[in-house]
């Protein structure tokens, strides 16, 4: 009867454990109830071509990071973007909100010793109004069906294990 009784409990812990959803690691992460579509996510990559997120084919999860070169805690953050950079099943788009100066940028990375990372630019400042930015950095994070699941404002440390943990969980 005890081997029953530890069985179910045992049981019934394994079952919660593997459908809790994992909570996210830093305060400054909102987490969204309902996942929100954006019909058009609309960026241009260094050399102007148009980039609309919704029209590639991959399924990962997309981080879209806010980012300029005059922001102290972009600084910060960069190096250990650059870093997430490297997991797979991750694609993270660093959107510049600045006027395109491709040597602004260009030193900024270099400075930083960025080797992982693109640059990406908000011309106009679209994405910015799309998501209603109100400052940087703020990190978008979109789901494999390129929906907003969550938001980060302000830095965080993306190679912090918990991050990475929280991040891999997300389906």
């Amino acid at each position: 009867m005890k081997l029953i009784i530890n069985l179910i409990i045992f049981s019934i812990f394994v079952v919660n454990a593997a459908f809790s959803d994992e909570k996210p690691p830093f305060k400054n992460i909102l987490v969204l109830d309902k996942p929100k579509f954006y019909k058009e996510i609309i960026f241009q990559d260094r050399e102007g071509n148009q980039i609309n997120l919704n029209s590639i084919n991959t399924e990962e999860i997309y981080i879209l990071n806010f980012w300029a070169t005059w922001c102290a805690p972009c600084k910060d953050e960069m190096p250990s973007l650059d870093k997430l950079q490297a997991i797979e099943e991750i694609f993270i788009y660093p959107i510049n909100i600045e006027d395109k100066n491709l040597n602004n940028v260009d030193k900024f990375y270099k400075d930083l010793k960025i080797k992982n990372l693109n640059v990406y630019f908000d011309q106009g400042l679209k994405l910015v109004k799309v998501f209603t930015l109100r400052g940087v950095p703020t990190t978008i994070i979109l789901n494999k069906n390129k929906e907003m699941i969550a938001r980060i404002s302000g830095s965080v440390d993306f190679e912090d294990e918990k991050f990475i943990s929280w991040i891999k969980s997300i389906k």
